[in-house]
């Protein structure tokens, strides 16, 4: 019971955001952007009042602000794609197109300059995905984040990481903060939400440019995976 009470009034109160900033489309993107932020305040209020979560921020110390940067996070459940909001400066998410065809939601998507990439081809639109990324690295001080897991996984699932990030991380030249979240104790990919637990989100701390993209890539991941294990 408590899992369906979670799912009714979150999705609700997303709708009810979705549609309280539908006058926001027309205005100025930090407006939308503000939205988000509501949107993953609204997902630690439902977690913590229908499921008793405890949300744990590991690594603070490791968040940067003075350089631009990209973040690599683990992707286990919908938890992430809308907290990450309150704790980075507005992030640009990469994401699959079929998010920005979902009614009204997908529409914001497009507006706050999401990114998104078709799993299933290879058209124009991925190739150039690196440059699309490099103009908001460019011309903004919001970050870009990227699942490189490609989807939800399993808490203990340990997929090969896709080559997007090596590609970014090689072309923009920028650091990496790889961030752990262990979001699928709670939230998992399929079935019912799990109470009385917690998710830990742990900030690790940055990889600097500079190093071959295979060696970045493998990096990435072993730190990342590596951390899942202390934190599960």
């Amino acid at each position: 019971m408590r899992s369906i009470f979670f799912k009714f009034f979150f999705f609700l109160g997303i709708i009810l955001i979705c549609i309280i900033f539908l006058p926001a489309l027309f205005l100025p993107k930090k407006i939308v952007l503000f939205g988000g932020r509501i949107m993953g305040y609204w997902c630690k209020i439902c977690l913590k009042f229908f499921l008793s979560t405890k949300i744990s921020l590991l690594g603070k110390e490791n968040i940067i602000y003075d350089k631009k940067f990209f973040i690599v996070s683990s992707h286990q459940s919908m938890f992430e794609t809308f907290y990450l909001q309150t704790i980075f400066n507005n992030p640009v998410f990469i994401l699959k197109k079929e998010l920005l065809k979902i009614p009204i939601f997908g529409w914001y998507l497009k507006k706050i300059g999401s990114i998104s990439i078709d799993r299933n081809k290879i058209n124009k639109d991925n190739l150039s995905f690196v440059d699309q990324i490099s103009n908001i690295t460019k011309n903004t001080s919001r970050p870009i984040i990227i699942f490189p897991q490609a989807t939800r996984t399993e808490p203990l699932e340990r997929i090969a990481f896709k080559k997007g990030a090596a590609r970014i991380y090689e072309n923009l030249n920028i650091f990496c903060q790889p961030v752990a979240i262990n979001s699928g104790f709670v939230w998992p990919k399929n079935g019912l939400m799990i109470p009385n637990k917690s998710i830990v989100i742990s900030v690790l701390k940055p990889i600097e440019p500079g190093l071959d993209k295979i060696e970045f890539l493998k990096l990435v991941e072993n730190s990342i995976y590596s951390e899942l294990d202390k934190i599960n």
